[in-house]
């Protein structure tokens, strides 16, 4: 069953795509009908085909002097990073949906998070033989159209399954560019609403290099857009990590375009005194922008965030910075560094904004919020410009993805600093990575706890004669013991971040 949000739907600024073609197979709809309430089976683009229609609506509802955060398409996972052999949760704009394969339509699903009998979460649950989504509570198991499919405590001849209240409440689902996207709104718009992709990308696609990130951060979306639309605290916040001091001077940000559905600009002079060119920047609401920049240096390079609302004090950022290098050699060294030692960099990246950000965040809320930054910030300066843009977008637009909710408590330093649950237990790159690493540094404490052992026992029995063995077994232990230190310290980076930032840290003398 199709759960109903609020109104319309996305339109096409720059950079949005009308509903994918068949290139998408897992472009699922709600399927099945029960009721009115339900849909037939069918995926958005043959629904769309069948009746005829092109229209398309604007993302954030039919109302156009209000933005509603539920009609719109967001990311929630990367599709490595799916398993399809189990179910997995995510929560979207604060409401708990589990996100499955469903082998017999072969495409992904997205049901609300809840067993209708007694609303056990289904992502608790597993993938049964048959292909259903099986609750871990009672066993009712539902197909990939929310219908119940079986009731394992009813009598044979029972018919309780067919009834309207034992199906389960199914979003809309698209990939595209290696995203599974999830529509939270009024199921019946989502065919006609275009997703939020990043235009560039797919004008010669093969061409581009792309490094691929995320992680659940605490703090909105709307704090996320407003930090990394803001260009001029690279040098500054990320001093010695992907910023250096020495490259800050002014900035002078201009508006080019700007409507309901996001705002275009332009840095003339561009990133470290200008000496890389003209970035231009493009913001399509709700919650994508990217900074572009093409350069001698480094080809055409893109800066791409997506910022996922999960619930108010909280987003999963995906973050994508795609390259088009004129040489081969640099995409080359991209493609051979693993994915999970790109993302041990990426989170320190991240961590480097992290903790004020969080604070930030609160001090604007007991300040009075968006609707009240114009006091609250102090902006002089035309460096401010997108930030300032996109708080008078939210203020016009009615455009809190939250309103009327409060923040969750605060949070210790620790816990903003995490990274296992906000990332490692999600990716399929990290998680692997840290098992096999952690299986390794056993190895070697087995290994060199053995060489400890035997070599006095080979001393005493052999005397000079073992000397050579005995040499070679001391640099075994030493081996596998620095080893250990040394996966040690790495498989920490998987669960902790550094408490103090790079740009903290005591500059080296010269």
């Amino acid at each position: 069953m199709q759960q109903n949000k609020d109104s319309s739907k996305q339109n096409a600024f720059t950079g949005m795509e009308t509903t994918p073609t068949t290139i998408e197979q897992t472009l699922s709809y709600q399927n099945t009908t029960v009721d009115n309430d339900w849909t037939t089976s069918t995926t958005l683009e043959k629904q769309a085909a069948g009746s005829g229609s092109t229209d398309t609506m604007p993302a954030g509802g039919s109302d156009l002097s209000r933005f509603d955060w539920k009609e719109a398409w967001y990311p929630v996972y990367y599709i490595e990073d799916l398993d399809k052999s189990k179910p997995e949760p995510f929560t979207l704009l604060g409401r708990d949906i589990v996100i499955w394969w469903d082998k017999t339509a072969s495409c992904w699903r997205a049901f609300e998070d809840k067993c209708p009998h007694r609303l056990a979460p289904l992502s608790e649950g597993r993938i049964a033989e048959d292909g259903n989504l099986e609750c871990p509570y009672h066993g009712w198991a539902f197909s990939g159209s929310g219908e119940c499919q079986r009731i394992p405590q009813q009598v044979e001849g029972g018919t309780a399954e067919l009834s309207k209240r034992a199906c389960v409440a199914s979003f809309p689902t698209v990939e595209r560019q290696g995203l599974l996207f999830v529509y939270p709104g009024e199921p019946e718009n989502a065919a006609k609403t275009k997703v939020p992709i990043v235009e560039p990308l797919e004008d010669s696609p093969a061409e581009w290099t792309c490094i691929n990130t995320f992680r659940d951060l605490p703090y909105d979306a709307l704090t996320l857009l407003e930090n990394v639309l803001d260009a001029s605290h690279v040098p500054y916040t990320h001093h010695r990590s992907v910023g250096n001091r020495a490259y800050a001077s002014p900035v002078e940000l201009e508006i080019v375009e700007s409507n309901r559905q996001g705002f275009k600009g332009v840095w003339e002079q561009g990133p470290r005194r200008g000496t890389l060119g003209r970035q231009d920047t493009t913001f399509i609401a709700p919650g994508l922008m990217w900074h572009d920049l093409t350069s001698k240096q480094f080809g055409r390079t893109l800066t791409v965030v997506y910022a996922t609302p999960i619930r108010k004090g909280e987003c999963r950022v995906f973050a994508r910075f795609p390259f088009k290098f004129a040489s081969i050699l640099p995409a080359l060294f991209i493609k051979l560094t693993p994915r999970w030692y790109s993302h041990i960099g990426q989170n320190a990246v991240l961590e480097d904004d992290q903790i004020f950000l969080y604070f930030q965040e609160r001090y604007l809320e007991a300040a009075g919020g968006s609707s009240r930054f114009a006091k609250a910030f102090y902006l002089p300066t035309k460096a401010d410009r997108f930030v300032m843009e996109l708080r008078q977008w939210v203020n016009q637009y009615d455009a809190e993805p939250f309103p009327g909710a409060i923040l969750p408590p605060p949070a210790p330093r620790e816990q903003l600093l995490e990274r296992y649950y906000s990332h490692t237990s999600k990716c399929a790159s990290c998680r692997t990575a840290l098992g096999n690493i952690q299986r390794v540094r056993m190895g070697l404490a087995i290994l060199g706890a053995i060489a400890l052992t035997i070599t006095p026992l080979l001393a005493l029995s052999l005397g000079e004669t073992a000397t050579p063995t005995v040499a070679l077994l001391t640099l075994i232990t030493l081996t596998c013991g620095a080893g250990w230190l040394f996966l040690g310290r790495l498989v920490r980076q998987f669960y902790q971040g550094r408490d103090i930032p790079p740009r903290n840290l005591p500059e080296k003398k010269r």
